[in-house]
């Protein structure tokens, strides 16, 4: 074999491990993205007001993950966000509860998988505000949605997607 034939075969196996490595990562989290929701007997109590449609939206997105959902519709919602320590600024147009957490806004579904896989030492998480493209709103994803863990009113970040 010469010097050329040697050097084109490294190449492509670099190209092939590095491939395998990113094909692996991508597949391991997707996969992580499924498991908890399609598989749960979860019931989340989403809290709303009656004409908000993408609360309604967001309900019918937690339908199609399987949860079973039960609708409480409210004039207003600061009692339940006063209950559960959701500072101003990690507020949304709804909050759920599943089990011992509440979720506020738009929260896409890997990070409630994680959070019910993983089950942290914390009180819930949050997407504030209404954000293009998450589950219930309408529109193409413009940013990374940064979804923030909350434990007594203090947020840190919990992931971003």
């Amino acid at each position: 074999m010469n010097l050329k034939s040697k050097f084109s075969i490294s190449v492509i196996l670099v190209v092939l491990l590095i491939s395998s490595v990113y094909i692996f990562n991508f597949v391991t989290n997707k996969q992580d993205a499924f498991p908890v929701a399609k598989t749960s007997k979860y019931t989340v109590e989403v809290f709303k007001t009656p004409t908000c449609g993408c609360c309604n939206g967001y309900v019918s997105f937690l339908e199609g993950e399987q949860f079973k959902v039960k609708k409480t519709n409210m004039t207003s919602l600061d009692l339940i966000k006063k209950k559960h320590n959701i500072p101003g600024e990690m507020q949304s147009c709804h909050t759920s509860v599943v089990g011992k957490y509440f979720i506020e806004g738009h929260v896409p579904i890997e990070a409630i998988n994680k959070l019910l896989k993983d089950q942290p030492d914390i009180d819930g998480i949050a997407l504030p505000g209404m954000p293009i493209g998450t589950p219930g709103m309408p529109g193409n994803k413009e940013a990374p949605y940064v979804i923030y863990q909350l434990i007594d009113g203090e947020y840190s970040v919990f992931m971003t997607i």
